[in-house]
């Protein structure tokens, strides 16, 4: 029986597991391998209770948390910049398949890969990694052609309608169905996904190892201090809309109602019409100014709030534009934080992608274990061109070898190797003009770069890179 009719028939479990399977046809199949003694319960009683709920219903908490988030992002450019932001500097460059000794083929395979799923577009990279950062979790759907050869598109699915079937020990019982998507409303299935179709990257999950432990979205603890901030905002602006504009204090002595109410009425009249004058009175009285509230510039617990607020953000308020009283150095110091949180978004995605890619090999007759390849993006940290290009002559003064430095200035390797050879196939056989003969008695000069790092000498006491060219005869 071969692999796609075990992927797709109708045979059991059993019979799956009876054949001699590979690690990644086990991924796949469902086949996960147990020991031979009982597993325990993985989960906590409260977790325990949302998986007996959630054989009726969706996961109700997670289904609030992502609604509140989407509402954040939409009332609020805060949150919006947030998610948009981190994204794309997380999608910055793309992804690459990184499989250094392997054929060629596979590398041939991988570009067609990303350009049927549209990976080679960064508007579906930010997508795909804002939704993780506002769901928490990123259920991937694996769509397959006619033929069931190939992988043809990648469906990034609702979080909050999907349930994971998985038993109290926290592994899929029945891989045929794996995952569960509900009707939120009629709470009816509406499909079912196997372990192979369905692949679900989680955001810091509670318990890793308990696959029915759903992620959380990066931002789900930071609800009620946005609330909290809101709300004062709010209160701000009808409090300066209600105290602030000067007022007058007007004193008629002996006036009556009827008096009193035909100044009022005229003064009225005259501030509406934007006339305003000043007041003569024939008996006694006076006009005294009532300054605004004098306390309004005291906006301490907005600043309380908004520090509270961004100290669960990926990045620090500097870098979404409030930058009052921020040191460049802290900032500096604070982006390498952020570094590491784009870090961890691009690791979930990847291995996303990785996992749909491999599904796709085994559909070609390929086995994804027999070759040594991982996907990653591009530029693991938001470095500045120069910066990178720095790191990497670093390293090969150090004296590391070629791929190790190409990676670090951010080059793809594999598209660098085509453009060598269709450079190579495509020069001129004869650069010489005589027939490829060399002059002997007039060689060609050869130029060569020499890197030397001094410690010490860069800015905030970093090593600084020198480059030198020299002139060589053969």
């Amino acid at each position: 029986m071969g692999i796609l009719d075990r992927l797709f028939g109708n045979k059991p479990t059993a019979s799956i597991a009876s054949v001699g399977n590979s690690p990644a046809e086990q991924l796949l199949t469902g086949e996960i391998p147990r020991s031979s003694s009982e597993q325990g319960s993985r989960s906590t009683p409260e977790d325990a209770l949302q998986r007996l709920y959630r054989q009726f219903w969706v996961d109700y908490e997670l289904r609030q948390v992502i609604l509140d988030i989407r509402n954040m992002d939409r009332l609020d450019g805060r949150v919006k910049r947030i998610h948009m932001r981190s994204s794309r500097a997380a999608a910055k460059g793309g992804i690459k398949l990184v499989a250094p000794g392997q054929p060629k083929w596979l590398q041939t395979e991988f570009d067609a890969f990303c350009r049927r799923l549209h990976l080679n577009r960064r508007d579906k990279l930010e997508s795909d990694i804002r939704g993780l950062m506002m769901e928490g979790n990123l259920p991937m759907q694996w769509v397959l052609d006619g033929n069931q050869s190939q992988v043809i598109s990648c469906a990034r699915m609702p979080a909050e309608t999907i349930v994971p079937n998985v038993g109290k020990s926290g592994i899929f019982e029945h891989p045929e169905k794996a995952f569960t998507q509900r009707d939120i409303y009629t709470s009816q299935e509406v499909a079912h996904f196997g372990l192979w179709q369905l692949t679900m990257a989680r955001l810091t999950p509670d318990n890793y190892d308990d696959f029915g432990s759903m992620g959380r979205p990066y931002l789900d603890a930071n609800r009620s201090i946005w609330k909290k901030l809101t709300a004062t905002e709010e209160d701000l602006v009808i409090r300066r809309r209600m105290r602030a504009p000067l007022r007058a204090v007007h004193t008629m002595e002996g006036a009556s109602e009827e008096q009193l109410a035909d100044y009022r009425a005229g003064v009225e009249r005259d501030q509406a019409a934007g006339a305003y004058r000043d007041y003569y009175m024939n008996r006694k009285g006076s006009v005294t100014a009532m300054q605004g509230d004098a306390n309004l510039d005291q906006i301490a617990d907005v600043d309380l709030l908004l520090d509270t607020f961004f100290a669960g953000a990926p990045a620090p308020k500097g870098l979404f534009g409030y930058v009052k009283d921020l040191n460049r150095d802290v900032l500096a110091d604070l982006q390498t934080d952020f570094y590491d949180e784009l870090d961890a978004l691009q690791d979930n995605t990847a291995w996303t992608y990785e996992q749909g890619f491999r599904l796709h090999l085994l559909l070609r007759g390929r086995n994804p274990d027999a070759y040594e390849f991982c996907v990653e993006f591009a530029e693991r940290r938001t470095d500045t061109p120069n910066q990178r290009a720095d790191h990497a002559l670093k390293l090969q003064a150090l004296g590391l070898p070629k791929q190790v430095v190409w990676e670090a200035a951010g080059i793809d390797i594999a598209a660098a190797e085509r453009a060598a050879a269709q450079q190579k196939a495509t020069a001129d056989p004869y650069p010489n003009g005589d027939g490829g003969n060399p002059d002997p008695n007039n060689p060609a000069p050869s130029k060569g770069a020499r890197v030397s790092v001094t410690p010490g000498n860069g800015r905030k006491g970093d090593s600084a890179t020198n480059i030198s060219t020299s002139t060589a005869t053969r």
